[in-house]
């Protein structure tokens, strides 16, 4: 369960890594999740404070929403398809900075998303840190795939040692359908020792779109400590 506490510290890695990673003239990727309501309102501080102009280019519609209840006008890749910095959460980040993201099922945009940039800063709490992939993170890897390919990629992962569940919607009848209209299997391989070639595996079966394996992508990461301090983790 989240704390005071723990948004606090949320706060307090965004505010570094705003402060660390955007200047005035840059084009930014906002990410998805929870750290990134921090995210946001910390560029609109230093918006409002100290005139910083930025372009904003969203991971979803979530994100794009939180732009615009901001007051800030997002754009898209096809006007902005050079990031300088994108800023995104995670739900797991191992000792390589490789990631799993993808629970709150935005992983296809915000890898798109990350990819166009430069550098990709995550921002996470205590909670998020892991040695390995899968350690903290229990919920499988998200695996985006088109509605008809859903039974063969299923038969296919599991054939690759994966558990395969289709993610259920919560206050729809049936199963989560992404921004781009797709299913979303969650995919437990346990501990993941080597993500790169997972992925490559998972992105090589007909039918799937994408995947929450982020290898290789990752600058910096802040996490928000429990009492407040931040602490950040670069890539080798």
């Amino acid at each position: 369960r989240m704390s005071h506490g723990d948004d606090e510290a949320k706060r307090q890695a965004a505010n570094r890594a705003v402060d660390e990673n955007v200047s005035s003239g840059m084009n930014v990727g906002v990410g998805s999740g929870s750290t990134i309501v921090f995210v946001v309102d910390r560029l609109l501080h230093r918006i409002k404070t100290e005139g910083l102009k930025i372009t904003c280019v969203p991971t979803s519609f979530q994100s794009e929403q939180l732009l615009l209840d901001h007051g800030i006008v997002p754009s898209t890749l096809t006007a902005t398809p050079d990031l300088d910095v994108d800023i995104d959460g995670a739900d797991e980040v191992d000792l390589h900075l490789n990631l799993i993201k993808g629970g709150g099922g935005c992983q296809t945009q915000e890898k798109l998303v990350a990819s166009c940039a430069k550098k990709l800063v995550i921002v996470a709490d205590y909670r998020k840190e892991s040695k390995v992939l899968g350690e903290q993170w229990k919920k499988g890897i998200p695996v985006e795939v088109l509605i008809m390919a859903r039974v063969p990629v299923t038969k296919r992962i599991e054939a690759l040692g994966g558990k395969v569940t289709t993610r259920m919607a919560e206050k729809k009848a049936g199963p989560v359908i992404s921004d781009f209209g797709n299913l979303i299997l969650d995919c437990d391989f346990g501990q993941v020792h080597d993500p790169s070639a997972l992925d490559d595996k998972l992105r090589s079966i007909c039918g799937v779109i994408e995947t929450g394996l982020f290898v290789n992508m990752t600058s910096i990461a802040y996490f928000g400590q429990k009492d407040g301090t931040v602490t950040t983790r670069q890539a080798k």
